[in-house]
């Protein structure tokens, strides 16, 4: 009678455990997005077979304030990046309308970055992109709009974010010729890891972006 009893409790404690292990872990994720997730036209060759473990790669540039900001700033942060310029009048006005709205949401704190590059460095001078960032109400040590060579900030976009469109990849061998123009904003979590990408110019989607990444902060 004791051995049953032994064997009944025993199994009481063992099937709960059994299924909490075999139970898929966190299935609400977010996806974490390597080169070889993205379409292949939209990835460095140099980085097609890569199928984990990427992360965005090192950089150095200048802010609206003058100030060097590389990947140490955003370490341990959730940070959303966009490529834009400060003459365009089509798709980055309603891009950084939005993406105020994520500022808004994150206003002070310190977890939440936003990165925007410039696909213009000569035209976008720190002088221009103080003036464009100060039009944003952009937060300083939040919102970094970002500036230098054209070569190192078009580098980062192909290398680590995969921003680039099919039709914007047939000259990605000649810096000088090709100009990136995309309405993606690119969500990475704390580790520096793409989790998403987003379209900046909708609403919904940035209402999405805005979700997930309290998403991110929790995990």
């Amino acid at each position: 009678m004791k051995r049953v009893l032994f064997l009944m409790v025993l199994f009481a404690i063992c099937v709960p455990i059994g299924y909490f292990l075999m139970k898929p872990k966190n299935q609400d994720a977010l996806p974490i997005i390597n080169p070889i997730d993205v379409q292949e036209e939209m990835v460095d060759p140099e980085m097609l077979r890569i199928g984990q473990g990427h992360t965005i790669g090192d950089f150095s540039f200048q802010n609206q304030d003058n100030k060097t900001i590389t990947q140490k700033d955003i370490e341990g942060k959730v940070f959303v990046a966009e490529y834009f310029f400060t003459t365009c009048k089509s798709i980055c006005p309603i891009m950084n309308s939005q993406m105020q709205r994520v500022q808004q949401e994150f206003k002070g704190n310190s977890n939440v970055k936003i990165l925007s590059f410039t696909v213009d460095p000569e035209t976008d001078t720190v002088a221009q992109i103080k003036r464009y960032a100060f039009k944003h109400n952009a937060i300083t040590g939040q919102w970094h709009f970002l500036t230098g060579k054209q070569e190192d900030l078009y580098r980062l976009a192909r290398k680590s974010f995969f921003i680039l469109k099919p039709a914007e990849v047939q000259n990605q061998g000649d810096v000088g010729s090709d100009f990136i123009h995309t309405n993606n904003f690119v969500l990475v979590d704390q580790k520096k890891r793409i989790r998403g990408y987003y379209d900046g110019t909708s609403q919904k989607e940035v209402t999405e972006i805005i979700k997930d990444i309290k998403r991110l902060l929790e995990e």
